[in-house]
């Protein structure tokens, strides 16, 4: 089929499973009526059922919620995407062009959303890589060599996660601290333990294991993520809003060690 062949196909019709809303009559999410057979969930669960079109227990649910609270949802203005949202309401811009922006700057390779993929990508390799009974020494080594991280292990500024042991005791309060992946996390992080690399396991990677270990896909972690750092970002926003315009983190000009051009033409 040619390229104009399917935009012709596509013209004013657009296929989707996922949901259409008949004004004055129903609304249908992923084949259901949302009135008569999905009016019961919470909005999180609602949430997670049109990412994954799956329903979770009770128990999972607060356990996602769980993660999402305990490990990104700071609400400390000095963080990079929080600092963003702090910064457009210090100039008298609005809650959602701020946050909208901060949840944009989530999208980070180091500290962000981008290191999430990574992550639950290698614990399930290292998972079926445990399983199969091979060494996870060699595979550690493997991915240090090609990429020069683990994934999950490590952070860039203290070596040490404060957010880990609450996640991990919350987990295990809901029973849900038992699976193959999350074993298999721990057991890396013993092994780093004993090796010179002396990384230990963050929150991201302890989110990917359990998010794997409750049948997430790596896209739908992501997709779950996507919001997860807005309940610390809100607060920025509201916080900075209320304070004198402006006033955010000033400079004085002489701080700026600005090496370009003296005049430049436009």
């Amino acid at each position: 089929m040619s390229r104009n062949q399917i935009l012709e196909l596509a013209e004013d019709n657009w296929q989707t499973e996922m949901g259409a809303a008949f004004p004055g009559e129903r609304v249908v999410f992923r084949g259901k009526d949302l009135f008569e057979e999905l009016g019961d969930l919470t909005w999180f669960q609602y949430l997670m059922f049109g990412i994954t079109g799956k329903k979770f227990s009770n128990n999972e649910i607060a356990l996602i919620e769980a993660i999402w609270s305990l490990t990104v949802s700071y609400p400390d203005p000095r963080l990079w995407n929080n600092r963003v949202a702090a910064l457009a309401g210090t100039a008298n811009s609005t809650g959602i062009l701020g946050t909208s922006a901060a949840i944009a700057c989530s999208e980070a390779s180091i500290y962000g959303n981008q290191i999430n993929i990574q992550s639950i990508d290698f614990i399930k390799r290292a998972t079926i890589h445990e399983l199969s009974e091979k060494p996870l020494l060699d595979l550690i080594k493997n991915e240090l060599k090609q990429k020069r991280i683990i994934p999950g292990y490590g952070r860039p500024i203290v070596q040490h996660d404060e957010r880990r042991q609450p996640l991990i005791n919350k987990a295990t309060q809901l029973n849900l601290a038992s699976g193959n992946h999350f074993k298999t996390a721990i057991k890396i992080d013993e092994l780093l333990q004993t090796t010179k690399y002396r990384m230990q396991i963050n929150a991201s990677g302890l989110a990917a294991a359990l998010m794997a270990d409750i049948g997430l896909s790596n896209r739908e972690h992501y997709y779950c993520s996507l919001l997860a750092f807005s309940a610390g970002i809100i607060p920025c926003h509201i916080d900075a809003s209320e304070h004198k315009e402006g006033t955010f983190f000033p400079l004085q000009c002489n701080r700026i060690n600005y090496t370009g051009n003296e005049k430049r033409h436009w």
